[in-house]
């Protein structure tokens, strides 16, 4: 399972050019899920995105996580994170999960965050054509791999 966190000071994601969910301050969170992967991936990446400490504290350092600035979480599905570019100029998405294993870890990581955030967790529609308007705060921008945790 693959993440790009991006802290934001708002966000929103619309299909179809109907606004479908928003946040204010918190974490966009592009969820990329591949076949191997397993409740074990979700609950390591799930803890590593909301204890990560990338938010700012009353002295300007990156000291707090989205769970104590009771931030939020827009989570959205990105199977293009696994592509494959090695060959030629058309990226392959053989390694992206098909819908009966990944629409299932998809909903088990929303129900899993709702948990942990104590709070509902905004998302995308899997599988639908999406848009992102963000505002990236500070800039910060992380991948997370579930499978290379050196990263």
């Amino acid at each position: 399972m693959r993440a790009i966190i991006q802290r934001v000071s708002q966000a929103k994601v619309t299909a179809n050019q109907t606004h479908v969910n928003s946040i204010g301050p918190g974490l966009v969170v592009l969820l990329g899920i591949t076949q191997r992967d397993t409740s074990e991936d979700i609950d390591w990446l799930l803890n590593k995105i909301v204890n990560m400490r990338i938010f700012n504290d009353e002295k300007e350092l990156m000291n707090n996580s989205v769970l104590e600035l009771d931030g939020e979480l827009l989570v959205v599905s990105q199977f293009t994170l696994f592509a494959k570019t090695k060959k030629g100029n058309r990226p392959s998405y053989t390694n992206a999960a098909r819908h009966e294993i990944a629409v299932p870890l998809y909903e088990q990581f929303l129900e899993k965050a709702r948990h942990v955030m104590g709070k509902p967790v905004k998302h995308g529609i899997f599988g639908a054509d999406m848009q992102i308007e963000l505002i990236n705060d500070g800039p910060v921008t992380i991948s997370i791999d579930s499978k290379n945790k050196n990263l």
